[in-house]
């Protein structure tokens, strides 16, 4: 997959993931396209492992497990972040 799918579905996975876990997050929108990217990463790696399939182009399957693994990292990265204030 290229580099722009990869942003564009971390774009969209990023943005479902934040009107799914809604809260503050410092950094923004731009922090959330990165967390989106992250998350269809991680969402890829870890459906790849348990056989569930992958992050192959944008596609339903594919945006589905983009979006699982954004609000898992949002989750986490809201967890951690606000310990450290």
């Amino acid at each position: 997959m290229g580099i722009l799918t990869w942003i564009l579905v971390g774009l969209v996975a990023g943005f479902i993931a934040k009107a799914i876990h809604p809260g503050k997050d410092p950094g923004g929108f731009i922090v959330t396209i990165l967390i989106g990217i992250g998350g269809a990463i991680l969402g890829g790696f870890v459906s790849s492992l348990f056989g569930f399939g992958t992050v192959d182009g944008f596609n339903f399957g594919s945006l589905i497990i983009a979006i699982l693994g954004a609000v898992l990292l949002l989750w986490l990265y809201r967890r951690f972040s606000t310990r450290r204030a």
